[in-house]
């Protein structure tokens, strides 16, 4: 699995819409509207390698109000979420 996390410039008045597009692309699991520089946080993952370029590159980037993009992937995960999630039995505490 390839993670890449998507920092999303938008066109001021398109930013709910611009999310909703983004998160219906194949390959992106979560989108976030946040605070700061960045108006969207886009969490894609793929199988492949090369499907990052088809989802980011040629998917996202090119989404009506999109303005800029900054990519970062992820070498790990760490997330004691993740490992809860893989030891657990089942029961509820």
């Amino acid at each position: 699995m390839f993670t890449a996390i998507v920092l999303i410039k938008t066109s001021s008045d398109r930013i709910p819409e611009v999310a909703q597009e983004v998160s219906d692309i194949r390959g992106v699991t979560e989108v976030y509207s946040v605070t700061g520089e960045w108006d969207l946080i886009a969490m894609v993952r793929v199988q492949q390698h090369e499907r990052l370029a088809d989802v980011i590159a040629d998917e996202l980037s090119k989404v009506d109000g999109v303005v800029s993009t900054s990519t970062n992937i992820a070498f790990r995960t760490y997330s004691t979420h993740d490992l809860d999630a893989a030891f657990s039995l089942g029961i509820d505490d």
